[in-house]
């Protein structure tokens, strides 16, 4: 072989190697963590989110994800997309209340007439007053949310009927272990308790707690009629949760890959819309079926007591609110 050939192989060798090298270099892996279980819309959207990034950028991006609270509970959570140990995250707006207090009016009860409305005030590409607080929260804690999820109504349960503050009196309620939910079942007249999502079951089977309030679907994942004979159908919060990701991993991505993800979160939280209003009546049928006694307005539940009791409590333990809630309250 002469030396001419030699090189040019040589040459071939090293352009192909180092093709190789950049594809392996291009390759990105992005940790997503939640904390809801097989079964709950949060967990499909998770699912189809990291199919659909896949195929958008022909494997470029890879999304790994870690459901039912494998990288920690809502603070851990927040605290690792925060610091970029967890890349993206969804989970309550109210648990990004520790970063900008501001940001968990998106999660105030009874701020919404449904889950459409819901849905667009909380739209990062339409809403503009989501617009504001997301730009303000990339400015304070280094987070930007890029999209979205429906869950559906969040419905109260207990293992006894409940038609008013009252009978909720004196008595040990499951919340989020959160301010905003210490807030809301105040305002509901029980104790609050707060008791993460992965210890409720047990929290429910030994009494700590008389009930809890969570989406239908929820409700049906994580097996609750088991330990609870009752659904009171007091829509009090439309469950939207923001899909957020660190700002610092954001800018590292290049700007077709941020608009990919971007227009995957959007759509399929569209989809998360559709599917969470068609469960809500499947399942309480389903529920019913399987032993849980609904409660509604027809029968007695006294929704609006829930309301002003607890937008009274709101307004008091959240004064700068307000301005916020009415701008929400104005979305068409």
């Amino acid at each position: 072989m002469n030396k001419r050939a030699t090189f040019t192989r040589i040459a071939a060798v090293m352009t192909m190697s180092a093709a190789l090298v950049g594809a392996t270099m291009a390759q990105t892996t992005i940790r997503y963590a939640h904390v809801g279980s097989e079964g709950d819309i949060q967990y499909w959207y998770a699912e189809e989110f990291a199919e659909r990034v896949a195929e958008r950028t022909d494997g470029r991006i890879t999304v790994q994800v870690f459901p039912n609270s494998q990288l920690g509970g809502a603070q851990e959570t927040v605290d690792g997309v925060r610091s970029g140990a967890i890349p993206l995250a969804h989970h309550e707006f109210a648990s990004l209340a520790t970063l900008m207090p501001d940001i968990a009016a998106f999660a105030a009860p009874f701020a919404y007439r449904d889950g459409s409305h819901a849905m667009a005030a909380t739209d990062p590409q339409n809403s503009e007053i989501m617009q504001e607080l997301a730009e303000q929260l990339v400015e304070e804690a280094n987070i930007r949310i890029i999209g979205r999820l429906y869950r559906g109504a969040r419905q109260m349960t207990a293992n006894k009927a409940v038609y008013s503050p009252a009978d909720l009196a004196g008595e040990r309620f499951r919340g989020v272990p959160m301010q905003l939910w210490t807030t809301m079942i105040n305002g509901m007249g029980a104790v609050p308790t707060p008791v993460e999502v992965a210890e409720l079951p047990t929290a429910l089977m030994t009494g700590m707690v008389i009930g809890q309030e969570n989406p239908l679907t929820m409700i049906n994942a994580n097996r609750l009629y088991e330990v609870q004979t009752h659904a009171m159908l007091t829509a009090h919060m439309q469950n939207v949760l923001p899909v957020f990701i660190n700002e610092t991993f954001w800018q590292s991505l290049s700007e077709e890959d941020r608009t990919i993800l971007s227009e995957v979160a959007a759509e399929i939280g569209e989809e998360t819309l559709e599917l969470g209003l068609a469960a809500e009546q499947d399942l309480i049928q389903e529920l019913t079926d399987k032993g849980m006694t609904f409660i509604t307005a027809d029968d007695g539940l006294d929704v609006e007591a829930f309301r002003t009791a607890v937008s009274a409590q709101v307004a008091a333990d959240y004064p700068s609110w307000g301005p916020l809630i009415e701008r929400i309250q104005a979305i068409q």
